[in-house]
């Protein structure tokens, strides 16, 4: 099992809205979030990408919120910021190829784009530091998401 570095999400009316790394999280609750997606991942002998969600309770325990069978729309960031992303690292596992390195070398935000964002590409793509994935969706509703852009920042250890 290789895990990618825990990420802040923040959503807005129930929907993914930002992904941030590195998470504003104490190290002690970063190993626990591993280790308890390990020791799930292990019993269930699964192969493939999982995305698992976690809230940080005041004091700092863990509770599961989601867990997705799949590559994450949280990961995405993981294309830009990581040597290996979530994307080519689940096909490596299906593959029963060697899984690649998950470190991150840049720290970044993720932002979605839903619906009427689709308008700030053109602001999003004057920035030098900004990847933009569009979906290729053409009809922009409240609440679809349209795409999402990462932002790269300075790593900072």
């Amino acid at each position: 099992v290789r895990c990618y570095d825990p990420t802040e999400n923040v959503h807005r009316g129930g929907i993914l809205h930002t992904s941030t790394q590195p998470a504003a999280i104490m190290p002690e609750t970063a190993t626990a979030a591993r280790e308890a997606a390990t020791r799930l991942l292990d019993a269930l002998g699964y192969v493939g990408v999982v995305g698992m969600e976690f809230f940080v309770l005041e004091d700092g325990s863990l509770i599961a919120n989601e867990i997705a069978p799949r590559v994450h729309n949280s990961g995405h960031w993981t294309e830009a910021a990581c040597i290996v992303s979530q994307f080519e690292q689940h096909i490596r596992a299906v593959a029963s190829l060697s899984l690649g390195d998950t470190v991150r070398h840049s720290d970044c935000v993720m932002t979605n784009l839903i619906g009427d964002d689709i308008d700030s590409v053109p602001a999003w793509l004057s920035k030098p530091n900004v990847l933009v994935h569009l979906y290729g969706k053409t009809d922009a509703r409240p609440g679809r998401k349209m795409g999402h852009v990462t932002e790269i920042l300075p790593f900072r250890d």
